[in-house]
């Protein structure tokens, strides 16, 4: 699944820009565009233009980021109160485009029964899956999740559920199978990053050196970027990501701190390749 891209007119629309999606740059199969957006005539747009140029037939639409400035704007969470807009989206996106599509929700932005009325209102409709992280958007990802809130999400949907949120290690995924034996699909999302080898202990795989295998992981990685998003958006994605490496290998907050600091892109890399390597 892709980082979400903005719906807008077709008349607006340069998807030659959205390097993040050109199947070049996706090997893996298949690739999800994520969407996000709160205008019916502006996915329907949007969606066309992608299989057109790229020929995509499966679309997520994120109403589950949970980030201030999209909330402001009636995207992501912010538009999970209001229903009749949710339920316009889908039955448009629906009725008027052949494709694949699904959902990727909270519980609600500011309780559980906006996310009860939601899936009672999608249940007509065909929609792939739909992808819950059990917190409100008001909780960011502060707090533990509600579970007992997603029992009864799950009671009120026929639709294939996708659990998402605070999967982080083999125990976390087995003590949740267990409570959920219906669900067969899981989004690891922030587990992935704190530990990318979290769906090999998942599966009980011997990940061998942790160390080596991240370092050979990590400069792969950068070498993808650096084409797609040059020098400063490289710099600025692995900011980002660095949040999530440093719980793999116990990085010190100041150590963190100083990384962060780095605004030179060389700099950057070669202070992040020590941490990794004296860790």
């Amino acid at each position: 699944m892709t980082p979400f891209l903005p719906v807008q007119e077709r008349a607006k629309l340069n998807v030659a820009n959205w390097r993040d999606i050109w199947p070049k740059n996706n090997v893996l199969k298949p690739t999800v565009p994520q969407l996000m957006g709160n205008n019916p005539p502006h996915f329907v747009d949007t969606m066309n233009l992608l299989h057109e140029a790229y020929g995509y037939t499966s679309y997520n639409w994120n109403i589950g980021c949970p980030v201030a400035q999209v909330v402001r704007r009636h995207r992501g969470c912010g538009v999970m109160p209001d229903t009749d807009r949710v339920e316009d989206v889908v039955r448009t996106v629906t009725e008027q485009t052949p494709y694949k599509f699904s959902v990727k929700m909270r519980l609600g932005l500011h309780s559980p029964e906006e996310g009860v009325k939601i899936l009672d209102r999608l249940e007509k409709y065909p929609l792939e899956f739909v992808v819950v992280h059990p917190r409100l958007g008001k909780q960011m990802y502060e707090g533990t999740p509600d579970w007992d809130a997603f029992d009864s999400f799950c009671a009120h949907t026929h639709h294939r559920i996708i659990y998402s949120g605070d999967v982080f290690s083999r125990e976390d995924y087995l003590r949740l199978q267990e409570r959920y034996p219906m669900i067969e699909d899981w989004m690891l999302g922030r587990g992935m990053l704190r530990n990318p080898f979290l769906a090999e202990e998942i599966l009980g795989m011997d990940v061998g050196d942790r160390k080596a295998r991240f370092l050979k992981y990590y400069q792969l990685w950068v070498a993808e970027l650096l084409p797609v998003r040059k020098e400063r958006g490289t710099l600025h994605n692995l900011k980002e990501l660095w949040h999530y490496y440093r719980c793999l290998f116990d990085i010190p907050d100041e150590m963190l701190r100083r990384l962060l600091r780095i605004d030179d892109f060389e700099n950057f890399y070669d202070f992040s390749i020590s941490l990794i390597q004296n860790a």
